[in-house]
């Protein structure tokens, strides 16, 4: 098999890379694991997806099912599903199905293979591993496409959007959600969500709170917890013990990078660091969605796609403009900030980023030696919350910086 472009993964990235891909007029192949594409949207049947995407509100399944009717309009996008990627070489994809081992060959590959969450392990929580003890994405496939309850009394570990939204969840199929703790000082989810899943439900929400230990032998029986300081260090005289038969981690996401060899990745986000292009530091390899960087809003993800998907099929035409590189960085009062290249030239550049802190009613620059080529009033902002800037490139003169003013 042959193509121009090849993405792996059928999530929303994948099938909006793909989309790019097709409109430029590539020939685009979808490797998808699972037996539908759409990803985890296929589990997220609450609302509030497709608003600056589709100019509506959708659940999750409506979303991928409206994306994915869009993919089999194009002739040149071939599906396909129940297919895994064993490895990635320069212009091949390997591949495994139920007709074997193959390899195809293509001039471009877009990586959309999402992110995973953090286990018990990855956040060395202590204490026993017994029954109830679960990540949020697996409580809402339990609830959501299994019909069943992962407990009666229940405490969630992190304020993430998924956990935000199982607390609401839970509490609707009759759980009672005793708790959301959360180690920051800021949550790490949507205003939004923390509005509408925990306050319209009076669930409380501790801040540099989290478990000390889990209590339990075939099933949780409760937790220790309490406060930390500013460098996370536990304070053991705050510690409480409290009753519960489930405990939810909702502590972050890790982006599926594992399946390339050879890939340069951004320290704080574990994604590929990428040009404008959003291609990695190997040539002819693009990266976008959740494995890039983790997204709030499955519409973001789907714009960003679309543009790295074209960007693919360019470089497969081998029309892409890589002259003049400058740096991007992060500055003051930013975390990261996506992409770490760019190419001086009149294109429009779309940097997205987080904050370190809080801000109300500041600027966000883009400096380039002194010159400030683009400026966004934010009236408030929190690191929960991914932001973006603009910024016209023709007049920077060397590496740009974007900062809190």
């Amino acid at each position: 098999m042959k193509f121009d472009v090849v993405v792996v993964g059928g999530g929303p990235a994948g099938m909006s890379a793909a989309i790019g891909s097709a409109k430029n007029g590539a020939s685009t192949l979808i490797i998808e694991r699972n037996d539908e594409l759409g990803g985890i949207l296929n589990q997220c049947i609450h609302n509030g997806f497709g608003l600056h995407y589709y100019k509506e509100e959708l659940t999750g399944p409506e979303f991928a099912n409206r994306l994915s009717k869009e993919v089999k309009k194009y002739a040149n996008i071939t599906i396909l599903t129940q297919t895994f990627v064993t490895e990635i070489k320069q212009n091949k994809v390997v591949i495994s199905n139920k007709d074997g081992v193959q390899e195809v060959e293509t001039k471009a590959i877009v990586l959309a293979t999402g992110a995973r969450e953090k286990t018990p392990a990855n956040i060395t929580l202590t204490g026993s591993r017994p029954a109830g003890l679960m990540t949020a994405g697996v409580a809402q496939k339990m609830v959501n496409t299994m019909g069943l309850l992962p407990g009666k009394e229940v405490v969630i570990l992190g304020s993430g959007d998924i956990g935000l939204i199982m607390a609401r969840r839970l509490t609707l199929e009759g759980a009672k959600v005793k708790a959301v703790l959360e180690i920051n000082k800021t949550t790490s989810g949507l205003r939004r969500n923390v509005l509408q899943c925990l306050d319209d439900f009076n669930i409380p929400l501790f801040f540099q709170t989290t478990v000390f230990s889990v209590v339990g032998k075939d099933r949780v029986e409760g937790i220790y917890y309490g406060k930390v300081d500013d460098n996370y260090n536990q304070l053991k005289e705050t510690q409480k013990f409290l009753k519960c038969d489930a405990l939810i981690l909702s502590v972050g996401l890790t982006p599926e990078t594992d399946i390339v060899k050879g890939l340069k990745t951004m320290r704080v986000t574990g994604g590929g660091e990428v040009d404008e292009y959003y291609m990695t530091n190997i040539k002819g390899l693009f990266t976008c969605g959740n494995v890039l960087h983790i997204h709030d809003l499955v519409d973001n993800v789907c714009i960003e796609s679309e543009n790295a998907g074209r960007c693919a099929s360019l470089f497969a035409k081998k029309k892409l403009d890589t002259s003049r590189p400058v740096n991007v960085i992060a500055g003051n009062g930013l975390t990261y900030v996506v992409p770490s290249t760019a190419y001086i030239n009149d294109n429009k550049l779309v940097c997205r980023f987080r904050l370190k802190n809080k801000i109300t009613r500041t600027n966000i620059v883009a400096k380039s030696g002194g010159v400030v080529l683009a400026k966004r009033f934010v009236l408030a902002g929190t690191p929960g919350e991914m932001q973006s800037l603009e910024i016209e490139k023709a007049n920077a003169t060397g590496d740009i910086i974007v900062e809190v003013e």
